[in-house]
């Protein structure tokens, strides 16, 4: 007989790992980011969990669809197209696939995440099949 699936119960306090933004794409600051990441379906296409990082800011190009919502802290987020929007502790938001542009953390923030990646070879809505 099948296991029924089980509820995960997720920690906002989980302490994670180290989950820094790869130098190359940093543009101010030193940003040093935690990832606690509490939940991945077998199929690993849905995660969630906590991450946390301190003032910077970096490069982003999402592939992912993510749900946020943060629980303390400011950010900044723009795309390249130049949309710009900021985001404070109690705000919830999604980020969809295909987004590329900045992430700017102004006070140190931490949020639950959701992401959900998609199948490879679908493309994001208004992006072209190759990924540009």
């Amino acid at each position: 007989m099948n296991e029924s699936p089980r509820i995960v119960v997720l920690d906002q306090s989980a302490p994670g790992e180290s989950a820094n933004p790869a130098p190359e794409r940093i543009l101010a600051g030193i940003p040093r980011g935690r990832l606690a990441n509490q939940y991945a379906d077998p199929q690993g296409r849905f995660f969630c969990g906590v991450w946390s990082s301190s003032v910077g800011k970096w490069r982003v190009q999402y592939s992912e669809h993510e749900f946020c919502m943060l629980l303390e802290g400011r950010v900044r987020i723009e795309s390249d197209a130049g949309e710009r929007r900021e985001f404070r502790a109690g705000d919830a938001f999604v980020v969809p696939a295909g987004f590329a542009g900045t992430w700017e953390v102004l006070a140190p923030c931490r949020k639950w995440y959701a992401l959900y990646e998609p199948p490879a070879g679908t493309a994001p809505p208004g992006s072209a099949p190759d990924g540009t």
